[in-house]
């Protein structure tokens, strides 16, 4: 078995080494490696998280206009809580815990 490999090996080995440095400057060499194919699928997977994660953000804020254009004690709520507006002959006291 050995001799028979040693010599398929000798008599093919123009054509195995031309295979094995294709191979090898495919792999690690070429514009389009196979480490740069693996940062590109890695940066894609994080991209459709972020993606993912903006259409629920889009969403959720899509129901709060809604909810904000429709219900003017929301609104009201809203601009005290985010903006700290208050009413007219109002006094507002903003209360910081420990």
């Amino acid at each position: 078995m050995k001799k028979y490999l040693l010599n398929f090996l000798i008599k093919y080995k123009i054509p195995l080494g031309i295979i094995l440095f294709f191979l090898i400057w495919m792999l690690f060499f070429d514009e389009y490696n196979w480490v740069r194919i693996q940062k590109d699928s890695n940066k894609l997977e994080a991209l459709k998280e972020e993606r993912l994660y903006l259409k629920n953000k889009i969403e959720t804020d899509r129901e709060q206009l809604h909810t904000l254009q429709s219900d003017q004690e929301a609104l009201e709520r809203f601009a005290r809580e985010e903006y700290m507006l208050k009413k007219e002959n109002e006094e507002v006291y903003v209360i910081i815990e420990e």
